[in-house]
């Protein structure tokens, strides 16, 4: 039931295409709200349900969680920044990289093992993302130099999940993801200052798509996420997420009529059963 769970969080990460249709925006904006409004909603509940708990963090545990929030807004900027020199398809290719990042730290790191069968189901699952992103090959203006950005994407969300892996053993999701999303945009802030790109004067869809982002694809995608890394294999968590191009492809056909080619389809098939047998030798 867990892995279900997780699965239908990876179903709201994906909506996240669908929000940035609806506004022109730029995409960094969009994370700065996301991660804004996410930590808006959950204050509440975290001052007035969890508040013993705030009073009980070590310094320590505050400074895991900024840093996990600093790599995930940084994760965010490195893979918007990338498609600006890459393809879609390498920059998405490279991004899934994570799941061996994440994969061999946890195993050289905190000897968390996988099985042969889990091994195999990893690469299934990611040579099914490459497939996918073969149905959007195109040629970059600096191929290599989005490749690298794209590259340090997946290693900037790799040490996001890792430390998640490690806070959330005696942090309750609420808690940690509220200190994670602010710290998320507060880093992304930083970096539109730095890129001297405003914050305002987007109009109402630009707020209409980052409520949405918010609540599906932060509260309901990576929260959900944060709250299986208590439960789960940080490995299967990374390997999971590979599903999003997947559902991203199934809600274009609902939202937006779009048919999805051969590619998209073998490629999709083979994540699932990739994530199937990982799943089934996963214990």
């Amino acid at each position: 039931m867990k892995k279900l769970v997780i699965i239908l969080g990876v179903l709201g990460v994906s909506f996240s295409a669908v929000f940035v249709r609806i506004t022109d925006a730029p995409s960094l904006v969009l994370t700065f709200y996301r991660s804004l409004f996410a930590a808006i909603f959950l204050a509440p509940a975290l001052f007035v349900k969890f508040r013993p708990e705030l009073k009980k963090l070590t310094k320590k545990d505050v400074l895991l969680c900024v840093i996990s929030g600093c790599f995930l807004g940084l994760h965010f900027s490195a893979y918007f920044e990338s498609l600006r020199f890459t393809s879609i398809a390498s920059s998405v290719v490279l991004v899934d990289t994570e799941v061996f990042f994440v994969a061999f730290a946890m195993l050289f790191f905190f000897r968390e093992k996988i099985s042969r069968q889990g091994w195999i189901g990893i690469f299934l699952a990611f040579a099914g993302s490459v497939v996918v992103a073969m149905a959007d090959a195109g040629i970059g203006s600096d191929i290599l130099k989005g490749d690298l950005i794209a590259l340090s994407g997946a290693a900037f969300m790799a040490v996001y999940t890792i430390i998640g892996k490690i806070c959330r053993k005696h942090m309750t999701t609420t808690v940690y993801t509220f200190l994670v999303y602010a710290s998320s945009a507060v880093t992304v802030f930083v970096l539109l200052l730095l890129q001297k790109t405003p914050v305002t004067g987007y109009g109402p869809s630009m707020f209409v798509s980052s409520i949405g982002m918010a609540i599906c694809c932060s509260l309901l995608g990576h929260s959900i996420f944060s709250w299986g890394l208590k439960y789960e294999k940080a490995s299967f968590i990374s390997t999971v997420k590979l599903l999003e191009p997947v559902f991203a492809s199934v809600l274009g056909i609902f939202l937006f009529s779009e048919i999805p080619g051969l590619y998209t389809v073998l490629g999709g098939i083979v994540i699932i059963l990739g994530i199937f047998i990982y799943s089934k030798h996963s214990e």
